[in-house]
Formats: structure tokens, sequence, C-alpha cells
């Protein structure tokens, strides 16, 4: 069968990337085309457009960036009725994935999802168009299900693809052959800093983030550099911190960290998985004026998927107002040096991947969508 899917950005390109490899294991006469970045592509999918193409976010950006967006809208659905999948399988996204629902809805191309846009949490009403739009939903959280029951839509509930992406590249810790290769000072504990993916939510949260570890010289300060973003802008913000910036190393990080300060998304989640304490952060542009929006519109009690997963307050967040330099470096000391706080955390953890589930999903949801178009 023909595959098309679409991702745009780098944790969707991650778990594509092993769904396309489940696929082709559960389908022998697969071809893939779409969307997508490097790991989609070794896994055998021909790239139409790279992610980094893509991924515009925020009201300013957008703005500058529409004949860019055009032209992604454009370049993929004439792929698409050329390509003429027997499926377009969409990744999270859902800015531009959901209007590629439609338009493959419009030329009967079946629509599967895989990843639920977290509609739950912001825009809940994009439900009724995926309930118009999408043949088949697969889900990597829990309350998803009940979610969407909700609303008398049935998902499929597969489990967490990050358990596999883990398991995948998980290795004991090892803080002196990691600082060795990654020229670090080999006896000084490691922070890790996780600013996010995207070059405008970098920009935004790293000069901030790397202020709250600035007063703890015991440690050494290393950032996940995302995989589609060049040095020199890094380069540019870490400044004379002396923070250093490494790639393709952000589970190894993690592991040999002590504590991590990381942007809210799929990066809190994975952290939590590797059990590393952490502090959770995220800032948009407006400030104030934004953080009283948030409280208006957002429908979540908690920003971080830890957090929402436990239905209670696992790991601090501190959002917009509450993201200052002071307020990070008060969490980082209380999660370092409060040994009985630390160990409530981890111990969330494990509450926490007890009701993920277990290892599988790409599997799973693979041999799900093959069952389903056959």
């Amino acid at each position: 069968m023909r595959y098309y899917l679409i991702a745009g950005e780098a944790s969707g390109d991650l778990h594509g990337a092993n769904l396309v490899k489940e696929l082709a294991r559960a389908d022998q006469q697969a071809v893939f085309r779409g969307f997508g970045g490097d790991r989609m592509a070794e896994a055998g999918m021909t790239i139409v457009r790279h992610f980094r193409d893509m991924a515009f976010m925020g009201f300013i950006p957008v703005l500058m960036n529409l004949k860019t967006i055009r032209n992604n809208f454009r370049t993929c659905e004439s792929d698409l009725l050329w390509f003429k999948p027997d499926v377009l399988i969409l990744i999270d996204y859902p800015g531009f994935n959901l209007r590629m629902a439609e338009f493959a809805k419009q030329h009967n191309i079946r629509v599967f999802y895989y990843i639920s846009p977290k509609i739950w949490a912001w825009k809940q009403r994009r439900v009724y168009k995926i309930k118009r739009l999408v043949d088949e939903m697969f889900t990597i959280f829990p309350f998803e299900t009940e979610f969407y029951a909700r609303f008398g839509y049935r998902v499929n509930y597969v489990g967490n693809p990050l358990f596999d992406a883990i398991q995948d590249q998980k290795k004991k810790p090892d803080l002196a052959s990691f600082a060795k290769e990654n020229k670090l000072v080999p006896d000084k504990p490691i922070l890790a800093v996780l600013p996010g993916s995207r070059k405008t939510e970098i920009s935004m949260l790293l000069p901030t983030m790397l202020r709250g570890v600035s007063a703890l010289k015991e440690f050494q300060v290393v950032v996940a550099g995302a995989p589609s973003i060049e040095p020199a802008f890094y380069s540019g913000l870490v400044g004379s911190s002396g923070a250093k910036v490494i790639w393709g190393k952000t589970y190894e990080l993690l592991q040999n960290s002590q504590a991590a300060v990381v942007a809210s998304g799929t990066a809190s989640l994975e952290t939590g998985m590797l059990n590393v304490p952490q502090v959770v952060v995220y800032k948009m542009a407006g400030g104030v004026f934004f953080h009283l929006l948030g409280k208006i519109f957002i429908k979540t009690k908690w920003a971080s998927l830890v957090n929402i997963i436990l239905g209670r307050e696992a790991v601090k967040e501190l959002l917009q107002v509450n993201f200052t330099p002071r307020k990070i470096e008060a969490e980082l000391r209380r999660i370092l040096y409060d040994q009985a706080y630390r160990q409530r955390m981890m111990d969330s953890y494990k509450e926490m991947t007890d009701k993920m589930g277990e290892p599988g999903a790409s599997a799973r949801v693979a041999r799900l969508i093959v069952e389903k178009l056959k």
C-alpha cells in the first residue's frame, strides 16, 4: 500500500520514523512519501518537504512567513494528488494537518491521525472538525479516550511511542565517557537545559533559562541543541554564559544530568520517563496579556504532560509571568538539595509511567493501520 505521512516538527519526525519502520514490517509492499525530517528519511520515506521549512509558531512568525506557508500547502496538495496514497497519516501538528485532512477528504483519500492534537488543552472545538474529517484517530495518552468519548468519537488508544524511542536510545549513565566525548569537564555535575525545537521558542526561552542556572556555579550547563538548527543561532543566545550546546544526544544528556530546565512539551514527558528531576518552563510573547488569556482559554489546569497525566502537580511549572531567573534558580536548588522533595518527584515519575501502559506503541499502531486499510 501507499502511505503519505505529514510530520511538522522534530518529535513528529521521531515518532513518524518509528511508525514507518513498523509499517514496513507489517506491509511488505509499503511505499512511503510525505513531509517530515531526517529520521523519517532514514526509515525509508521520500521527503517532499523538510519540517524545518514548516516550523513557524506564534502570530508574528506566521504572518512573516505566510508566503512560505501557502507554498507548503500547495506543494502538499499537488503532491498528494500525484502520489494517490491509500491513506494520509497525520502526526500531531494540527494547524497544517487539519487543513490537509479537509483537502484529502474532498478527494476521497482516507485520513488517519496518529498522535492527537492537544485539543483537550486548547481549541477544543477542533474536535468537531476531527470527527468530520478523520476516519481513525490513534491516541497516545489514556485520558484522551475519555475526552473524545464526551463528544461521541471513538479512538484507538495505542500507548505512548516514547517508550519505544527511549528504549532504543537509552544507555547506562556514564558521566566520564559522556564528558570526554563532548568536551565537558569530567568531574563536574551537569544541569541540562532543553529550550525547545523551534527558533521562536528557543529565542524566547533560552536566555532566561541560562540566567536562571547561572548562580549554580557548582554545575556545568549543557544545552540540548535542536537537530535542524545551526550552531550560529545558539552562539548568539548563549553568549558568555559558559554553557555548552550539543546536538543529537538529548537522552544521553538527560541521563547524565542531576536536574533539567525543560520547555513545556514532549521534552518534559521524556525527562520524566528518564527519571530526571525537572522544572518546566514556558513563555509566549505578550507577557501579562497572554498570561491572562491563558487563564481564560486553556482548558487544563497544568501545562506539562507529567502533571496532566497524573492529575496533580508533580513537577513545578513556571509559565509566562512566573518564568523568571529567580524562580528557576529557587526551584532548582530545591530539586537538587531537598532530598525528600526530589524523591517525591521520582516516585511520581514511576506512577506516571505505570499509567501510560506498555512499550510497543509503534508496532501496535502499524498493525492497526494495516488491518483497517485491508
